[in-house]
Order: C-alpha cells, then sequence, then structure tokens
C-alpha cells in the first residue's frame, strides 16, 4: 500500500523518527490551515481549521510503512499523541478517521480525491483540533491571537514566534502574515 504523510507545521522541518521515503514536496492537498492551537509550552500551533483557516497548499512525503496502522503509529509517536487524533483516509477499502472518530474535521474528500489524484493508497495526518477558545477564553481572530502572543513571558513568546516563522512559506496564514509586519519580540 502507498501511503501519503500530510503535512502543514513542523513536521516538514523536523520530522524525528518519522519513516519517509525521499523528502517533503509542497503539493500537498488544499486545506484550511491556521496556528489557532495552543501547546503544552505556549505555542500557537497550525491545524485544520475550518473556521478560521486560510487554504493553505500541504505538505507530503511518502511513509515508508506498507501497512496503514504502521504509518498511523509512525505518526501518533512523532506527535506525541494519541490515536484518535490521527487522521487517515483509505481510498483502497473506503475506511477513514471520521467513521471511526466523529469528532474529526471533515475532511475526506478532498484529501480521498487528492489520494487518487497522486496514486496514494492513503493518506495520514495530524488531526490535533483548533482549541484557542477553550485554552485562552478568546475566540480565535489575529488580534487576539497577537495579545495572546504579547502577554506569553519572554521566552515562550520566543519560542511561539519561532515556530511562526519556521513554517513552511506556503503556509500564508492572516496570523503569520501580521506576525511577520510587525515586531512581538
Amino acid at each position: 500500500m502507498k501511503i501519503a504523510i500530510l503535512a502543514w507545521g513542523s513536521l516538514v522541518w523536523n520530522p524525528g523518527n518519522l519513516k519517509i521515503n525521499g523528502s517533503w514536496s509542497n503539493q500537498g492537498p488544499i486545506l484550511n490551515i491556521e496556528f489557532s492551537r495552543v501547546s503544552k509550552d505556549g505555542r500557537l500551533t497550525l491545524v485544520i481549521d475550518p473556521d478560521n483557516g486560510v487554504e493553505v497548499r500541504t505538505y507530503f512525503a511518502q511513509s515508508a510503512r506498507s501497512d496503514l496502522g504502521d504509518a498511523i503509529a509512525d505518526l501518533r509517536d512523532r506527535e506525541g499523541t494519541i490515536r484518535k487524533r490521527i487522521g487517515f483516509a483509505c481510498v483502497r477499502n473506503g475506511t477513514n478517521s471520521k467513521t471511526e472518530f466523529s469528532a474529526h474535521i471533515d475532511v475526506l474528500n478532498v484529501i480521498e480525491n487528492w489520494c487518487e489524484l497522486q496514486n496514494f493508497d492513503a493518506a495520514v495526518w495530524t488531526a490535533l483540533p483548533p482549541q484557542f477558545e477553550e485554552q485562552t477564553g478568546n475566540k480565535f481572530n489575529v488580534d487576539n491571537a497577537i495579545s495572546y502572543l504579547k502577554c506569553l513571558p519572554l521566552s515562550a513568546r520566543n519560542n511561539a514566534l519561532e515556530y511562526i516563522r519556521k513554517a513552511p512559506n506556503e503556509i500564508g496564514t492572516p496570523l503569520r502574515q501580521r506576525v511577520e509586519q510587525f515586531n512581538l519580540s
């Protein structure tokens, strides 16, 4: 089975021990992405966000694994998360993570169509939900995200800004554009 791993954030510049064949390509599916998740260390990280995200071209690499369960486990381990936070779509047999985990954001049509065009049998991706509002008490928008970043202690703010700046160039979200316009450090 030929399996794609989809990425839009740190996987691209730091795949860690993720097993891939070749390198990352910036020809992944177009998904709604934004820095709308607060990580454990305070960074705002990129996630699929149908409400606040903007359409961006993502990245992909071919998994070195030919078994979908192994590819899911590899990504889960790299991301340090649990199984239900890994999305998958298998065009070969019609199974997907939305059926298994109903709370997943539904991006299946886009990813399945992309898999068929790229001759992949399946794809896996990190399916962490946006949770800026739950973490901060404020709705996500660029102004609230900037205020959040400004309130972080200096070392945490610098770490958060480094993550935003390291994101692949194609990931031109409104928050990233604002961060690039102003010096927040």
